[in-house]
């Protein structure tokens, strides 16, 4: 490599510095997904597809943000608004329950 082990060294240890290490992030994520997972006994990638499109398209019902509230994940990355989750897997419009 030559000279270039040096800037790329620098520059790994840039980004090294910049990134959060602490376990309580692992632990807030396997603590929030750990429900789910113990609904099923086999996880398998169809599972977890699903888990993460929830997940993804799932509106925040409160948040420390305000601009985060009653948005998604999706929406919040994209700016863009979506149908409910449900229905943008086929299942139709949602309706009202009826007594």
């Amino acid at each position: 490599m030559g000279g270039k082990f040096h800037t790329l060294f620098d520059a790994v240890s840039r980004v090294m510095a910049q990134t959060p290490r602490s376990s309580s992030l692992v632990e807030n994520l396997n603590s929030r997904l750990r429900t789910y997972f113990t609904l099923r006994r086999h996880l398998g990638n169809s599972y977890l597809d699903l888990l993460r499109f929830f997940l993804n398209h799932r509106r925040f019902m409160r948040s420390r943000c305000a601009e985060r509230n009653g948005k998604s994940p999706r929406e919040v990355m994209t700016g863009q608004g979506h149908p409910h989750w449900l229905t943008l897997l086929g299942l139709g419009p949602l309706q009202s329950q009826r007594a």
